[in-house]
């Protein structure tokens, strides 16, 4: 789930905290609380008690809990068994396991291309 340079929690909002407004971060956020509001980080972990109504945004995207929004990330969105998600998904990998709840769309972005393509050269025969 993690790379390498985001293996570090940043913040934590707990189980008994409700928290109203936008939250923003570089770092790695764990949601176990209520958020209402938009959310943007690097990484974005909801736990099984953790309830978001609003919008995110992130690199990555590991919903265990409820979200009420959209969600939009550059790499993943993953969707744990008790995990529930009503609104729009946009990112380049979706994964969704059984018993999770999806109510909206996704939309899979393409990812760029790594590939330089090189100039060709005329063949001399």
């Amino acid at each position: 789930m993690f790379h390498r340079n985001t293996e570090k929690l940043e913040s934590l909002i707990g189980g008994n905290s409700r928290f109203k407004g936008e939250i923003e971060s570089s770092g790695t956020i764990r949601i176990d609380g209520t958020v209402e509001g938009q959310v943007v980080a690097d990484w974005i972990v909801i736990g099984e008690q953790g309830k978001i109504k609003g919008n995110i945004s992130a690199r990555g995207i590991v919903v265990g809990g409820r979200v009420d929004g959209d969600l939009q990330a550059k790499e993943i969105v993953e969707i744990k068994n008790k995990g529930q998600v009503h609104g729009e998904v946009l990112t380049n990998k979706l994964m969704i396991a059984e018993g999770a709840v999806f109510e909206g769309r996704s939309t899979m972005q393409k990812e760029e291309s790594k590939v330089v393509e090189l100039p060709t050269k005329e063949r001399v025969r």
